[in-house]
């Protein structure tokens, strides 16, 4: 577990050092080239539009009918992989062989324990709700598909995500109109992560 989150930590750094130094470009550009760092934002400001791309995948898929015209198998089905999930999380599973295997010092340990007792705990409500949802679903189908009916609802939230996908030019002639304030105060920022990142990557 100590390498995983090493190397995660490692790849973090470089990720880092790796926009430091984009930042730093960027505000020595905005400082001694304004106009060709506009220019180069013009460029590179553009729209994509990625609704007509994969209008393809956006479509609904009948299974209801097929669903529930085998309710008995497929109710079945639900019940043996709940029971033999349920089984695991009961018989099989060795909570304090996996907490020795990815954690080591105490604290971690606790941590572990928590994170995976809760875990647990969520996989067998999850199964006891499979024992009852396809047990329903052989005994009473037509029930089962009245609650799928009421818990069936649809929420748009594409006007939502429309108004954060509005261009801003607010922004851009903030930074444009003063080109040595913000290049200052991002050259700054940059050259502190920076040299951040390269102290981490060295020790």
């Amino acid at each position: 577990m100590e390498i995983i989150i090493e190397i995660g930590l490692q790849v973090i750094e470089i990720l880092t050092l790796t926009f430091g130094i984009l930042g730093m470009t960027f505000s020595a550009m905005l400082m001694f080239s304004p106009n060709l760092t506009q220019n180069l934002n013009n460029r590179l400001n553009r729209k994509v539009n990625i609704d007509e791309k994969i209008a393809f995948l956006d479509k609904d898929f009948e299974v209801s009918q097929y669903f529930y015209g085998h309710h008995v198998v497929m109710g079945l089905l639900l019940i043996v992989g709940s029971a033999i999930a349920l089984a695991f999380f009961y018989i099989s599973l060795d909570i304090a062989k996996f907490i020795d295997i990815f954690f080591d010092s105490p604290q971690k340990v606790f941590l572990g324990e928590i994170l995976l007792k809760s875990i647990l705990w969520l996989g067998k409500i999850t199964c006891v709700a499979g024992l009852f949802f396809g047990s329903l679903l052989i005994f009473a189908p037509a029930k089962m598909k009245q609650w799928e009916k009421k818990l069936n609802c649809w929420f748009e939230t594409k006007p939502m995500f429309d108004k954060l996908d509005r261009p801003s030019d607010n922004v851009d002639s903030f930074f444009f109109r003063h080109p040595i304030p913000v290049g200052l105060t991002g050259a700054v920022i940059s050259l502190f992560v920076i040299a951040l990142s390269i102290i981490n990557l060295l020790d």
